[in-house]
C-alpha cells in the first residue's frame, strides 16, 4: 500500500512536473512569437519608410541583403512561435521534434549572422562611406540612383556629406563636375537670408554637421534596442529547445 501510495504520489509530481514545463514553453514561444513579430515589423518598415531610409538600404547591397535577412528570420520567428506554442499545448511529440530542429537551425543561422556582420563591419564604416560618396556622388540635380539616396538623406537628416562640406573637395566626382559650387544644393538650408546661389558658392554652409554622425545619433538607440533585443530571443531559443526535449521525452 505504501509503495502504491509512493507510486501515486511520484506519478502525480511528474505529471505536475510535465504540465509546469508544457506551460512554461507555451511562455517562451509566445515571446519567441512576439520577436519574430518585431522583427517582420521592422523589416517591412525599412522596406517602406517614406523619411529616406529606403533609398540607403537599396544603394548598400549588404543593408539590402540584411533586410530581407531580417524578414526571413522574423517570419520564421513568427511561425515557429505559433507552432511551438500549438505543439505545447496539444502535447504532440511529432510537433515538438519538429520544433526542436527548426529553432536548433535558426539559433545556429543568427549565431552565423552575427559573425558575419562582424567580419564585414568595416564595410559600413566613415571611411568606407567617405570613399563611396567622393567616387560616385553627382550633385543635387542628377538622377543617379546614388546620387538620389544622398541627396535624400542629406534632406531627411539636414546633414552634409559623411563627415562635412570638406568631402566635396577638388578630389572628389561632384566638385569634377560642379567646379563652380562648393556644396551639393542638398546641403544648403534656404532662410530669408541665404538663397540656393549664395549657399552654393559660400565657403561655409549652413548644414556642416556630418550625415554618418547623425545617422548614428538618430538611430544609436534602435541599434542598442535591437542588439538587447536579439541577445534576449537568443536566451529564450535556447530555453524553448530544453523545455520542448523535455517535454518530448516526459510525454507517454
Amino acid at each position: 500500500m505504501g509503495q502504491g501510495e509512493a507510486s501515486a504520489r511520484g506519478t502525480a509530481m511528474e505529471g505536475d512536473c510535465l504540465s509546469c514545463i508544457k506551460y512554461l514553453m507555451f511562455i517562451f514561444n509566445f515571446f519567441i512569437f512576439l520577436g519574430g513579430a518585431f522583427l517582420l515589423g521592422v523589416g517591412i518598415w525599412v522596406l517602406v519608410d517614406p523619411t529616406g531610409f529606403r533609398e540607403i538600404v537599396a544603394a548598400n547591397p549588404l543593408l539590402f541583403t540584411g533586410v530581407y535577412v531580417i524578414l526571413a528570420m522574423g517570419g520564421m520567428l513568427f511561425l515557429l512561435g505559433f507552432l511551438g506554442c500549438c505543439g505545447a499545448i496539444r502535447e504532440n511529440k511529432c510537433l515538438l521534434l519538429f520544433f526542436f530542429l527548426l529553432i536548433l537551425i535558426i539559433f545556429l543561422a543568427e549565431l552565423a549572422a552575427a559573425i558575419l556582420a562582424f567580419i564585414f563591419r568595416e564595410h559600413l564604416t566613415r571611411e568606407y562611406f567617405t570613399k563611396e560618396l567622393k567616387a560616385y556622388y553627382q550633385g543635387s540635380n542628377s538622377s543617379d540612383v546614388f546620387t538620389a539616396t544622398w541627396n535624400t538623406i542629406m534632406t531627411s537628416f539636414e546633414c552634409c556629406g559623411v563627415n562635412g562640406a570638406e568631402d566635396f573637395d577638388q578630389y572628389s566626382l561632384f566638385k569634377r563636375l560642379n567646379p563652380s559650387a562648393v556644396v551639393p544644393e542638398a546641403c544648403c538650408q534656404r532662410n530669408l537670408l541665404t538663397n540656393k546661389e549664395e549657399c552654393l558658392k559660400d565657403s561655409m554652409p549652413i548644414r556642416n554637421k556630418g550625415c554618418y554622425s547623425a545617422v548614428v545619433d538618430y538611430f544609436e538607440t534602435y541599434i542598442y534596442m535591437a542588439g538587447a533585443l536579439a541577445i534576449v530571443v537568443l536566451t529564450i531559443e535556447l530555453f524553448a529547445m530544453v523545455f520542448a526535449m523535455c517535454l518530448f521525452r516526459g510525454i507517454q
